[in-house]
């Protein structure tokens, strides 16, 4: 078949693939905790959800399903998050293949410095760091569990491990029915889910060169210095605005001390980007605030890594993009280096793609429902994102509103990695002739 000789047609059918198994799997009356069997269209989302690493719930994991049912979940997402660290930076090697020498040293599409011979140390690599940092972190928990909680050791080493993956995947899904919030006061659970998150969130090449040159700034690649630089941004921007916003919050932040305050917000500054874990009511949160998480679930988190959104290279290149013009000045540059023009429009056309696609499914979710725009709003960009935070409507959407998010959620995941290879590899096909050019008006 074409599909399995094609490497960007290739990745979304396995995932597909893999969507279609976990739905057959939770369909089963084995799955639920009632023994009988899952709606259909309830098992799909789930299977979606897990797969795509997104977190969004129709039905409360640790109480409808069995504990078949979330094992299952938890395989889904552990493949899911794997499978996107792996397929993402192999295409960026394939589409790093077909570039000439000049445009390889140009080109930073979902890669690092990476060559296709590497293909076996990244896979290794990836299942080296993946192994190390999720057991280190079920330990950790495991052991907070245990001696703080009324939990025997067989419940904290189960909740420890459910969400030692989850978090390293990105992914969102709890054992507990009210996410973190259990936990608000708790940094020894908060702080090392927030540390997982930060370091797969980065993606995978650039887990790589830092690993290779942690203190060498001058010699990253133009890619790191940018994930890097801009995830500290975020993190501070979000840590800050949600600190401002909901201080005085009776319904979030205001009840709680000092310390509290701060550690959930921090905590709240890494999630909306790609994790999908609360420890914060989102539904009690203040306009502004909601607003705030629209712009960080939407930009999310670093290439070729569990992170979903339209990526912050591609949102930096943006920025970089409109600063130039701003200043008048020939060409986009930063840290010393010129951007390609063909990343520009790479940026430009994922980004348009993605805005278009949330407003697309969030005004048919408007027509199915009397909701309010700002949570189905809320819910279009976390589904596209794969972030899985939700104010809490997942459950009131009719099936075709569930069917319209998991597309959304399969596209926002998968999508971004294949258009963002099969834009580089268009790049590479110049045409042999270029039409007359004309500037129309515009602005």
């Amino acid at each position: 078949m074409r599909a399995f000789r094609d490497p960007v047609r290739l990745i979304p059918v396995l995932f597909a693939a893999t969507i279609l198994i976990g739905t057959l799997l939770l369909w089963s009356p084995l799955a639920s905790a009632s023994g009988e069997t899952t709606p259909l269209v309830t098992a799909f989302f789930t299977s979606t959800s897990a797969v795509a690493v997104t977190g969004l719930i129709i039905e409360d994991t640790p109480v409808y399903w069995s504990t078949f049912g979330q094992i299952t979940i938890m395989v889904l997402f552990q493949i899911g998050g794997f499978g996107i660290m792996t397929a993402a930076t192999l295409l960026g090697l394939v589409a790093g293949r077909r570039f000439g020498l000049r445009d390889r040293m140009a080109t930073q599409v979902e890669r690092s410095r990476l060559d296709i011979g590497d293909a076996g140390s990244v896979l290794k690599l990836v299942l080296k760091i993946t192994i190390v940092v999720e057991v280190l972190l079920a330990t950790i928990l495991s052991i907070r569990f245990a001696t703080l909680y009324d939990y025997s050791w067989d419940e904290a080493i189960w909740h420890g491990i459910f969400h030692a993956i989850s978090a390293f995947n990105n992914a969102g899904f709890s054992t507990f029915s009210d996410s973190l919030m259990g936990f608000q006061t708790d940094p020894v659970i908060q702080i090392p889910i927030m540390l997982a998150v930060i370091l797969t969130a980065l993606g995978f090449p650039v887990m790589q060169e830092l690993r290779a040159r942690p203190r060498q700034w001058r010699k990253w690649t133009l890619h790191t210095k940018i994930t890097v630089t801009a995830t500290i941004a975020l993190l501070l921007i979000g840590f800050f605005a949600t600190l401002g916003m909901e201080w005085d919050n009776p319904d979030t932040l205001r009840p709680m001390g000092t310390g509290a305050k701060v550690l959930n917000s921090w905590f709240h500054s890494v999630t909306p980007r790609t994790a999908g874990f609360n420890t914060l009511d989102m539904g009690a949160m203040r306009d502004e605030t909601i607003i705030l998480n629209y712009m960080l679930m939407f930009i999310g988190g670093g290439s070729a890594g569990t992170a979903g959104g339209i990526k912050i290279t591609t949102f930096v290149v943006l920025l970089i993009i409109v600063a130039s013009e701003i200043r008048r000045q020939r060409d986009a540059v930063v840290f010393g280096r010129r951007i390609d023009r063909g990343v520009e429009r790479q940026a430009l056309s994922i980004t348009v793609l993605g805005a278009g696609m949330i407003v697309i499914v969030a005004m048919y979710l408007l027509s199915l429902t009397g909701l309010p725009l700002r949570d189905v709003l809320f819910e279009a960009i976390s589904a596209f994102s794969t972030v899985g935070l939700s104010t809490g409507i997942t459950a009131d959407l009719p099936p075709a509103g569930h069917i319209a998010l998991c597309l959304l959620m399969f596209v926002g995941r998968v999508g971004t990695i294949t258009v963002a290879t099969a834009l580089a590899l268009g790049a590479a096909k110049a045409r042999p002739y270029r039409y007359p050019e004309e500037a129309p008006i515009v602005g």
